[in-house]
Parts: structure tokens; C-alpha cells; sequence
């Protein structure tokens, strides 16, 4: 029997989507599907398959305003910001089109009299996307447009905490002329049958966005299949690193950015914040001034900068790390904020928090907060920032924070990280190969490399007939 699955809206814990699951033979008849699409979808050309995408990406520009209500209201993050998320994952899928003739186009090999050598990329088959509720239409253009382009068929499933995203990318990619098939979803809340699907033949790639323990599980399901590959795009401690010579005032505005944007759910969020000793308590000042001013509150409010945590679950876990740095020495330095103080009543809000005199015994400086959290250490120099930035089981960015680029940029050579930013942060960019080191991830998205996974090579060596 299917099961029923419902979304409770962090702002106001109140059911707001019922979505119905699939039977075990309906899913089974999902991949098959899905299978017999890939044969003739592989055949067309790369021109039919952009221009697919980009009348897909038009018709999902057309509707950002319901996009952005519905992101709001599933997932509770401000007004203010979720259409933001939707044009960029827009212009994220044009970039990679524009990139694509390039990142799939045949390599020759030697040129030699009598013969033509060279590799193909060729599609895979079915690509399974599980992607998150934090960043949903990001994450899931990341995969969906590499899949598309490269002539895989894909099957979506959606967080339970926005269901809705996967419909509407599903409807538009349909409306565009993606031929009937190649693109479907499935709604699911039981992880045995996420794994069922993981173990299908049909299926050739798994993409999976989230936590360490489910990409593990992911990984787990896969493993009995040696063809099967698995892309994993997973958790982040993120460092950022503020040396003596920096503007304090600019970068503490980026820093509380970096760490509180979208209530500091997200992967690539700074986690952990290492200051110069020198400037230290100037610096803490100047992110009371920055956090003074933030207001947290109902996130359908234009006026609102942080809204609730995903779950009650989730604040517990926040408020959580709070306490355990706190009985272990640290201090609550976070300014008075009337509306940090007032929160709604009944939605799944954590007041954004400044900690100073933080340590690596702390639960806060090791382990995923995923909330409006901002931890401060002191360090005495480069040397001390680097080693406790790598002292991390995750590897996903850090940040620089310097005036002398050059030397930052030397430093960057010594981080243990995927991207290391120096004078930004939390900025995927489309260019750059987004990877995950460490328990971070394995696999890339974006940039050329980012539709390595989504191919095979297939090496073509032909020789001119003798007689």
C-alpha cells in the first residue's frame, strides 16, 4: 500500500502538502519506463536536447513568483529571498548549456595515416536525483541539466519537506518537448524504498544531496552493483578565516551573510569562524553591530532576514551545540535584538547566535550545526588558523579573509577543502567544479567536469580498409 506523505511548515507546524507515494510495482514500473525512454531519447542530438532545456528553463522563469511562495511556505525560508533561488538555478542551467558542446564533445586522439582515433562520451541510462529541501531547485540543476544534456532519461525524488519542486521542473521540462518519460518522479518518505529503487538494474547513477548517514545508506544500496555509480554531495563544517589585516567592519557583514543566510542551512554555511588575535574583540563588536540590525520573524514578511529552522527536530539539534559550548566555557556574546527575543510562537525558530570562546571540545566547532549559528576563535597565526580549519572530518569550502590577496591566496594552497574562497563565501559558482572533500562527497557538479558523471567514454579506433 502507498504511503501518505505530509509537510509540515516549519513557520507555523501545520500540515501544508499531502503527496501519495507509489506501490513497490508501481515503482518498479517507474524505472522500467524510464529505461525503455533512455533508448531513443540517447539518439537525439545535443541541439534537440538544449533546446528542450532552454524553453524549460523560460518556462520555469514564467512562474518564480509561485516558485518562490511555495519555498517559503514548505521550507520556511524569507520572501525576501527565494525567487533569488530560482532565477539563479536559471542561470546556473544556461551556463551549463552554453558549456555543454565543449564538456561533451569527442577527443581525438593521434593523428596517424590510415586510421581516426578517438573517445566518445556516451549517456549512462537512468540517473536516480535525490536532492534536498534546503536549496531544492539549486541542487536538483546541478544534476537534471548535465543528465538531460548528456541524453540520460531521470527519475526525481523530492525531500518530503518540498514536493512540489520536482512536479513543477517535471511539468516544465514536459511542456518543452521532453519526450514522454525521460523525466519523472516519485514522492517517498520510507528509505526501503528509496533503497529498492538505489538497487534497481535499470538504474546507473545515483545522485544524492544530504546528510553523511543517508549518503552512506545511498552508497550502502549501491555497492552490490560494480556498473552502478554514486555522486554524493554532503555536509560541510565550513571555516572562514579572519586575518589582522582585513576591513573588520565589511567583513564582519560578510561573515554574519556567510553564517545566518537562509538560517544557516546550508552546506557550504561558515560554521566556524577563526579570528587574529590582534583583532578579535574589535572584530566580535563589529558582528554585534551586524547582528543588531538582522530581524527574525515571520518569513512571508518582505522585511524578515531570518525565518525558521526546518524542523523541530532541527532547533533541538541547534539549541543543542548552543548549550554544549556554553557549559564548556563559552560565551553567548549575541547582542539584544527585540525580534531575537519574540519570535511567531509556533513555528521552528532559532535566534541567531554569536559564541566566543569557543574550542575543538566544543560540539559547535566539529560538528554540523546547519543553523544561525556563529562560533569565534581566537588563533595567534596563519599556522595556528590553517591546522584548526583542517582539523574537520568535512572538506566542502573555506574562506580567506585578507587584504593581501597574494598571501591568502598561498595560504588557500594548504586548506583542505573543495573551494576555498578569499574575500567571499557561500558562492557556488557555475564555473568552478563543486566537490566535496573529505566526508564532503565524491563525485562534482558544475563547470565542464560537472557531466563527467553523467557519461561513459566509449573509445572508437577505426582503420582505412587495406583492399
Amino acid at each position: 500500500m502507498a504511503e501518505t506523505i505530509t509537510t509540515i511548515s516549519p513557520n507555523t507546524n501545520k500540515p501544508v502538502v499531502e503527496r501519495k507515494g507509489l506501490t513497490d510495482g508501481e515503482l518498479k514500473d517507474l524505472t522500467a519506463r524510464s529505461a525503455k525512454a533512455f533508448q531513443s531519447f540517447k539518439k537525439t542530438t545535443l541541439a534537440g536536447r538544449k533546446a528542450i532545456v532552454k524553453r524549460a528553463l523560460e518556462l520555469i522563469t514564467a512562474k518564480e513568483d509561485v516558485l518562490a511562495k511555495e519555498i517559503t511556505e514548505q521550507m520556511g525560508r524569507p520572501i525576501a529571498y527565494t525567487g533569488k533561488e530560482v532565477s539563479t538555478a536559471v542561470m546556473r542551467g544556461e551556463y551549463l548549456s552554453k558549456i555543454s558542446e565543449e564538456a561533451l564533445a569527442d577527443t581525438p586522439g593521434e593523428t596517424q595515416e590510415g586510421f581516426n582515433r578517438y573517445i566518445r562520451k556516451v549517456p549512462l541510462g537512468v540517473v536516480l536525483v535525490l536532492f534536498p529541501w534546503n536549496y531544492p531547485y539549486l541542487t536538483l540543476i546541478n544534476s537534471i541539466v548535465p543528465a538531460i544534456l548528456s541524453g540520460n532519461s531521470v527519475i526525481l525524488k523530492p525531500s518530503p519537506q518540498t514536493p512540489t519542486v520536482a512536479e513543477h521542473i517535471t511539468s516544465a521540462f514536459n511542456e518543452a518537448g521532453l519526450p514522454k518519460d525521460v523525466m519523472q518522479y516519485f514522492h517517498c518518505g520510507d528509505f526501503s524504498q528509496i533503497e529498492k529503487l538505489v538497487k534497481a538494474p535499470e538504474i546507473q547513477l545515483v545522485c544524492f544531496t544530504g546528510s553523511v548517514p543517508g549518503g552512506l545508506a545511498v552508497q550502502k544500496a549501491a555497492s552490490d552493483s560494480v556498473s552502478k555509480r554514486v555522486g554524493l554531495e554532503l555536509g560541510g563544517k565550513d571555516p572562514a578565516y579572519i586575518r589582522s589585516d582585513v576591513d573588520l567592519a565589511w567583513a564582519a557583514e560578510e561573515i554574519v551573510d556567510g553564517a545566518i543566510f537562509n538560517s544557516g542551512q546550508s552546506c557550504c554555511s561558515i560554521e566556524r569562524v577563526y579570528v587574529d588575535e590582534k583583532v578579535h574583540d574589535d572584530f566580535v563588536k563589529e558582528l554585534q553591530m551586524v547582528l543588531a540590525g538582522y530581524k527574525l520573524g515571520n518569513p512571508f514578511d518582505k522585511t524578515t532576514h531570518v525565518g525558521p529552522v526546518v524542523s523541530k527536530r532541527s532547533a533541538e539539534t541547534i539549541k543543542s551545540h548552543i548549550q554544549d559550548a556554553v557549559s564548556k566555557g563559552a560565551v553567548d556574546a549575541t547582542p539584544k535584538n527585540s525580534t531575537f527575543d519574540s519570535p511567531p510562537p509556533d513555528g521552528n525558530y532559532v535566534a541567531p547566535t554569536l559564541l566566543t570562546g569557543v574550542n575543538h571540545s566544543m560540539t559547535v566547532m566539529t560538528e554540523e550545526t546547519f543553523g544561525p549559528v556563529i562560533p569565534v576563535m581566537k588563533v595567534s597565526s596563519d599556522a595556528e588558523a590553517i591546522a584548526l580549519m583542517n582539523d574537520c572530518q568535512f572538506g566542502l569550502t573555506a574562506s580567506i579573509w585578507s587584504k593581501d590577496v597574494a598571501k591568502a591566496n598561498e595560504l588557500a594552497d594548504d586548506v583542505e577543502a573543495g573551494t576555498v574562497f578569499v574575500n567571499r563565501c557561500d558562492y557556488p559558482a557555475p564555473d568552478l567544479a563543486w566537490v566535496g572533500w573529505k566526508d564532503s562527497g565524491k563525485g562534482q557538479t558544475l563547470s565542464k567536469f560537472g557531466f563527467d558523471q553523467f557519461s561513459k567514454l566509449k573509445s572508437y579506433h577505426i582503420k582505412n580498409c587495406p583492399k
